[in-house]
């Protein structure tokens, strides 16, 4: 069976910087930060999560895994002498809001640890390396956490967390292997016929099950993809004959009319507004 997630983190990687190893007391705010999420271990102690745009706390009274994919202002709450006990990494989405698995996601997560026993040896390792004084300590935190990713992710599709949109289709039994198909050969043409094909569906059956599953059709689901390619192309000044033929258009031309339809502006457009002002 083809890895659901190689070709995602092949193309799209994730890098992790540990920030806080310890205790949190009273009131704690963190601000979003452009292109990067945040995943919180809260180990032990009590914690209301103030999420901005929800109008009530999230109260966590066991030891539990809160993820942000994207940026998101979060505000937590803690007894004031005692605290909670934390490990807290940065994660750095390339390509920012066009990662496709940062886009895929809710806002927030939170998985209490024990509904999680598979990330078990992860955890034990992340928590002793987090106590400990040993040289590489940062580098094997922020690896760890890294590591940690993808068990969440292979855990949220194992338990039916996300319900539609790319993730909810690499969740299906048959949808996956298109996919997995598009994912790692987005150059080629892939006629719907072809795509049921992979899924061992029919062609009507396939696309309606895709769109009910993913929120689009086939077509769309594969120019986003292509899109998201050239975007990350773009930013790594790749010159854009050569994103076109890596992503599967024609020529500059086809990409750029393909890209302003998707995005709005011009390759051109994007990357200038996408890269940081000098």
């Amino acid at each position: 069976m083809a890895d659901r997630l190689a070709a995602l983190f092949s193309h799209f990687a994730v890098r992790a910087e540990t920030f806080q190893a310890g205790p949190l007391c009273g009131v704690n705010s963190l601000e979003p930060q452009a292109g990067r999420g945040q995943l919180h271990l809260i180990r032990e102690g009590g914690v209301d999560v103030h999420n901005d745009g929800t109008p009530e706390p999230l109260r966590i009274d066991e030891p539990s895994l809160l993820l942000y994919a994207r940026p998101l202002a979060h505000r937590f709450v803690t007894d004031p002498s005692c605290g909670a006990q934390f490990l807290c990494a940065h994660m750095a989405f390339e390509g920012g809001a066009s990662h496709p698995i940062a886009a895929a996601l809710p806002p927030w997560v939170c998985l209490p640890l024990a509904s999680v026993p598979g990330c078990a040896p992860v955890l034990e390792q992340l928590f002793a390396e987090a106590e400990a004084t040993y040289c590489g300590r940062q580098l094997m935190l922020d690896r760890l956490f890294e590591v940690l990713m993808i068990w969440v992710l292979r855990e949220l599709m194992a338990q039916g967390r996300v319900q539609s949109g790319m993730l909810a289709g690499l969740s299906h039994p048959r949808l996956r292997g298109a996919l997995v198909a598009m994912h790692d050969s987005p150059q080629l043409e892939w006629p719907l016929e072809e795509l049921a094909a992979r899924a061992g569906m029919s062609r009507t059956v396939f696309a309606n099950c895709f769109r009910d599953a993913v929120g689009c059709t086939p077509g769309v689901y594969l120019q986003r993809w292509r899109i998201g390619l050239a975007q990350k192309g773009l930013l790594a000044g790749q010159a854009l004959k050569h994103i076109a033929a890596d992503v599967g258009y024609g020529g500059e031309a086809a990409l750029s009319r393909a890209f302003r339809a998707h995005t709005g502006q011009s390759p051109r457009e994007w990357r200038k507004a996408a890269l940081p002002q000098q």
